[in-house]
């Protein structure tokens, strides 16, 4: 999906090699349960979408934290220079969305992860574990 800069210019996706959106996305699943995002799961939608190829998704327990998992998601992607084509959401910070084009982080309240269910709407997508404290990742079927 491409993002547009504050003039509404579209921006162009910058798609990067497999490996490193792999790379990419563990660093941001270590980033959200780093800040105690609970359930964190990436669904892997190559295939099934032409916007984006992973959504990862989780929630925190109150407004604050769930911008502190944002934010954290978004300072450890910046130190291997990537950077969100763009953020949403962020102020109420009941379902924070941030777009990197290869895949997209979902920062949901518990009960707004409950209501708009995106696990239950993508149920075709494969299931990701993400590595976690030191845990090795692997699909589930």
């Amino acid at each position: 999906m491409a993002g547009a800069d504050k003039r509404g210019n579209v921006l162009e996706k910058k798609t990067i090699a497999a490996e490193e959106v792999q790379k990419h996305l563990t660093s941001a699943a270590l980033a959200a349960d780093e800040k105690k995002a609970g359930d964190v799961t990436v669904l892997d939608l190559r295939g099934l979408a032409s916007f984006t190829d992973y959504f990862l998704i989780c929630h925190g327990r109150s407004d604050r934290q769930n911008q502190a998992i944002a934010d954290q998601v978004v300072d450890r992607l910046r130190d291997v220079k990537l950077r969100p084509l763009s953020m949403e959401g962020y102020r109420l910070a009941e379902w924070i969305l941030i777009d990197y084009g290869d895949f997209v982080v979902h920062v949901f309240s518990e009960s707004r992860r409950v209501f708009y269910g995106l696990e239950r709407l993508w149920s075709d997508a494969p299931v990701i574990t993400p590595p976690l404290s030191g845990e090795s990742g692997e699909e589930a079927s």
